[in-house]
């Protein structure tokens, strides 16, 4: 359903997207940033792990 009297998208003025004004926006951001982590995390301990083979 379209959230305004006029199914036309010259009437929409703003950023319009499935949770906007919501907490979605914000959990789904928060999510984004932990996996981002995660794989920084994991990346540096598997080359620090590579990198003390090789310096045997």
């Amino acid at each position: 359903m379209f959230p305004y009297e006029e199914a036309s998208w010259s009437v929409v003025d703003g950023a319009m997207f499935m949770g906007w004004g919501g907490a979605l926006p914000g959990i789904t951001t928060f999510v984004a940033a932990v996996i981002c982590v995660a794989v920084l995390v994991i990346g540096q301990r598997s080359e620090t792990a590579k990198a003390k083979k090789f310096d045997k």
